[in-house]
């Protein structure tokens, strides 16, 4: 069974990994998705820019603070007495 991509398919993914987009752009792009506001100009540059292994990453970065950050509050509401 051949489990690799089509040639062409590749290629292109070969090529989407090598964008030169910067990390910190990519961070800014992926907040903006977990708010759900973003300008169509502005997304049509993130395709056209961004590294799709940047984004995975800063995808589970920004999971993992707003995690943390879950945590943190729910952890100060209980013991501050407010959810009581």
């Amino acid at each position: 069974m051949n489990t690799q991509p089509p040639k062409g398919q590749d290629d292109g993914l070969r090529a989407a990994a090598a964008r030169k987009g910067s990390f910190l752009g990519t961070m800014r792009a992926v907040a903006w998705s977990f708010l759900g506001i973003r300008k169509g100009k502005g997304y049509e540059q993130d395709v056209s820019q961004l590294n799709p292994v940047h984004v995975v990453i800063a995808g589970v970065i920004g999971a993992a603070i707003f995690v943390l950050l879950l945590i943190v509050l729910v952890n100060w509401m209980v013991g501050s007495g407010a959810a009581s």
